[in-house]
């Protein structure tokens, strides 16, 4: 991994994480669906959104992943699940798809396990917000969405999971998958801005590598 962030490269990885973080919506809906991850401030969010009265019941999908699969020994909507249910949530209230692994998955098993969900409002971290809401099109064209996360500020309240050198790896493959998911049939089509791209480039020339896939896009 690469040594700690300069102050050029904390300007990349700021330029990345604002773009993928924007966009926040949510709205009153039959089920809020959550992408579990290693961030339970999710799980938060989503509790409170419920508390709020966004949607009467809570879908929790999520299998491992990349980080997951060396912090838990559970599935994470099972972590998230146990979370969700010493806030308050009722047990009536939560559905468990456990086999995902990517948010392909997550939409896709979701959709299997509800197929008569109509509007939801997903919840993911802050840094996934855009490539779930690219991948709503290709895996659930039908349902009405919306695409929120909580409000964490980058990089000084970032996950101490992953650390900010882990953060910004992550940040920099969800935007190679951004700009090659489309021709795989994994997401829609995307117009990254040219200062995005720029940004981009330049963590991965800094070394920031550690999440991309086998041929960079």
């Amino acid at each position: 991994m690469p040594e700690p962030c300069a102050t050029a490269t904390l300007a990349h990885a700021t330029r990345l994480w604002e773009y993928l973080a924007s966009g926040r919506q949510r709205q009153v809906c039959e089920a809020i669906v959550v992408c579990c991850s290693y961030d339970l401030r999710v799980a938060d969010h989503a509790c409170a959104l419920f508390h709020q009265g966004l949607a009467p019941r809570i879908v929790f999908t999520g299998k491992t992943g990349t980080w997951t699969r060396h912090l838990w020994s559970r599935p994470e909507s099972h972590i998230f699940r146990d979370h969700a249910l010493a806030q308050g949530i009722p047990p009536e209230a939560i559905l468990v798809e456990d086999r995902a692994t990517n948010f392909g998955e997550n939409l896709r098993f979701t959709r299997a396990l509800l197929p008569n969900l109509q509007s939801a409002t997903f919840v993911t971290k802050p840094n996934s917000m855009l490539r779930v809401a690219l991948s709503l099109p290709i895996q659930w064209q039908e349902i009405t969405a919306c695409v929120d996360a909580p409000e964490i500020r980058f990089p000084e309240e970032t996950s101490n999971v992953v650390g900010i050198l882990g953060l910004i790896e992550e940040m920099v493959g969800d935007v190679q998958r951004i700009q090659a998911y489309p021709a795989l049939g994994f997401q829609a089509p995307h117009a990254l801005p040219e200062a995005v791209l720029e940004s981009w480039q330049a963590l991965v020339e800094a070394g920031f590598t550690g999440h991309l896939m086998s041929k960079p896009a």
